[in-house]
């Protein structure tokens, strides 16, 4: 059967996600985000694209991003070329590791932008990394406050206010909201079992045994706990089978 075509967006603006081939970790460390972020800001000129949020996580890949004159097709396959090609150099690794089709929605209006804006930052939040976005570094969140970065921040802000400081208030209450519309996503929750939940723990921790996880250094050791939690793993689960206390996975 013959793939269905993209729906297109009259004003070239799309929600998009895509993973990390049957979901493979794709950003092991901080150098992979910022690898991406890279090939990601290098390629704008290229592609002639605008971001207007964005968010990493450890197996996929939120953006709101306003097509330019290079199809998305194509500017996907440039950033999948270049991140595989260092992530497989790196790694010591070969073949794919990008699911191939990413998905993609249309973004009309207005009012439905902001609501992928937020959508998109709250995603480590609802997967219990953070309890609040502007503490992840790997998201566009922290952009809207500082005046810099990859993302395309005035129009987004102007749709708040056209004075600056309450732009950013107003932004900032309307970002931590809780919302419970639905837009783009991935797939649906993967339920862990348990063989499987200790093979991905011992990958991401790169150790032998669960135990070992207990004796990694505190950086190291929040920073598996964070990528368990964003794969789907519950505090309970991740608790259970390495041994750490409820407390610190949450906190982690």
């Amino acid at each position: 059967m013959p793939r269905k075509a993209r729906e297109k967006s009259a004003r070239a603006v799309y929600h998009v996600v895509f993973r990390g081939i049957n979901r493979q970790v794709i950003f092991e460390d901080q150098e992979d985000h910022v690898k991406y972020l890279e090939l990601l800001k290098s390629y704008q000129e290229i592609s002639g694209y605008q971001i207007y949020a964005y968010c990493l996580m450890s197996n996929h890949i939120h953006l709101l991003i306003k097509e330019g004159h290079e199809e998305l097709g194509i500017v996907f396959r440039r950033l999948g070329a270049g991140y595989v090609y260092w992530y497989n150099w790196k790694y010591n690794r070969r073949g794919h590791l990008f699911q191939d089709r990413f998905k993609s929605e249309p973004v009309e209006d207005d009012a439905y932008l902001l609501t992928v804006v937020r959508y998109i930052h709250q995603n480590p939040v609802k997967a219990g990394i953070t309890d609040n976005p502007i503490d992840y570094p790997w998201s566009s969140y922290q952009e809207y406050f500082i005046d810099q970065g990859l993302c395309e921040t005035k129009y987004i802000l102007d749709l708040f206010s056209e004075d600056l400081t309450k732009a950013k208030m107003q932004f900032e209450t309307f970002n931590q909201a809780a919302e419970n519309v639905q837009c783009l996503e991935i797939d649906e929750k993967k339920r862990w079992k348990d063989p499987e939940a200790i093979d991905l723990i011992k990958q991401l921790a790169g150790v032998k045994n669960l135990s070992d996880v207990q004796q990694l250094d505190k950086l190291k050791r929040n920073e598996v706990l964070r990528s368990c939690k964003s794969e789907g793993l519950s505090i309970r689960q991740i608790e259970r089978l390495t041994g750490i206390s409820f407390g610190v996975v949450r906190k982690a």
